[in-house]
This record gives C-alpha cells, structure tokens and sequence, in this order.
C-alpha cells in the first residue's frame, strides 16, 4: 500500500565494531546506519520493533519515521538495505536512507502475477513463468507501491507480457526497458520432447531409405565368386 507510515524509535550507537555488534545481537538488537545528508549515524534498533515496522501493509517500501534516543524529532525514512543471517534467518544489520517527500526516490517493487490459473494457455498444460519478479521505478516516497500486480489470465501458450504491458499507479515511472519480458506462457516440456524425438525419428527413417541394403550386394558378389571358381578349373 502507497503512503504507508510507521514510526520507529532507534538507539544511536557510540561505539561500533564486530565485538559491539555481536553484543547487540545478542541482547536482541540489529545494529544499523541511518544515511541522511549529512554524516551517517550508528543506530541499533530491536529486533521485534523492526519486523514490526516491516511487515505492515507497506512492507518494505513503508515510510520509517525514524526518532532517535526518543528526542521527539522524527526522519521520514526508508529501508534502503538489510542482511539476513543465512542459518537463523534473522535480520543481522540493517541500513536506512533518509529522504524528502516532495523528492522521487528510485525503488525495487515486487511484481505479483493474477489470474494464472485462468490462462487459457495454463488450462492447455502450457507452463507459466515469471521472467521478472521485480521492477524498478521512481516515484515520491509516499507513492512507491508495495507490489505491482500483472494480470496474465488472457495469455495462451507463446504469448508474452513485457514491461511495457505493465499498469502503474499513476506518478510512478517504470525505468526498465519496456521490451523486457516479464511473465510468459509455455509450451509443456513434455510435448517438446515428444516433437524433438518424432523429428529424429522421421529423419533417421528419411536416411535409412535413401541407402542401399548391404545384403544386395551378396549375390552379386557370390555369383561372380562362382564364376571365377569355374575359370580356373
């Protein structure tokens, strides 16, 4: 959903480094940066508040006002990069980018795929793929959309839908190239190996008629054996 906000209260860090991080962690803190105009500021932020700011309905592209030490003074914000611990799956370090309102942003958004199930060409057994699950834009913070949704339910197997196919909200500029596919129908991988296998067939079948059997040649070869045999007597 554009133009969600939600607030979010974090600590700034005066002390920094792997064995201070590791610290945080552990008492159930992400440690992170909040990038602004000017110095970036050491912050730590619990993990709980965090997810929570996260999965609202505006996910990751939701408007952060961010209050530091509680001074009262809140930074309109976004999620500008985040680690994920590869074991654990927890959030282990988390960048923030303070931004403008009234100023465009550059944004990644999700593309969600509707209506496959109703594709003629999925009813035939054709495959649906999505080539692209992103699309870059740009937009006012407020107007960055949590996901695009991409209507497929008219593709028949061969079709396609490039970005150029793509509805955006109105002040959002979609900045991939507009030939870019990104979601297509199929046909099923076992007919083209039912194709691929009749085409080999046919042509070994096209090579085997135009040679000679090698039997035919025996007789000949027998008969003139016989004739030489009875020369020599």
């Amino acid at each position: 959903m554009a133009g969600e906000r939600t607030k979010l209260v974090v600590e700034q860090r005066e002390q920094t480094g792997s064995r201070e991080t590791r610290r945080l962690r552990k008492q159930g803190f992400v440690p992170g940066v909040l990038y602004g105009n000017g110095d970036p500021v050491a912050i730590s932020v619990a993990e709980r508040e965090l997810r929570r700011a996260l999965t609202g309905e505006g996910g990751l592209h939701a408007i952060l006002d961010v209050e530091i030490d509680g001074a009262g003074k809140t930074r309109p914000s976004i999620l500008k990069d985040y680690q994920v611990d590869k074991i654990r799956g927890g959030v282990t370090h988390v960048d923030l980018q303070e931004v403008r309102l009234d100023e465009t942003i550059h944004a990644a958004v999700t593309v969600q795929l509707v209506g496959g199930e109703n594709a003629p060409g999925v009813r035939e057994g054709g495959v649906l793929q999505q080539q692209l699950r992103e699309l870059n834009v740009e937009a006012l913070p407020l107007e960055v959309p949590s996901a695009i949704e991409l209507d497929v339910s008219a593709l028949a197997i061969g079709d396609n839908l490039r970005v150029s196919d793509v509805t955006v909200p109105e002040g959002v500029k979609l900045l991939d190239d507009p030939e870019t596919v990104v979601a297509s129908v199929t046909a099923p991988t076992r007919a083209i190996e039912l194709e691929v296998e009749v085409a080999e067939g046919e042509e070994a079948a096209e090579a085997a008629e135009g040679e000679e059997p090698a039997a035919a040649a025996e007789p000949a070869e027998a008969e003139a054996s016989a004739e030489h045999s009875g020369d020599e007597s």
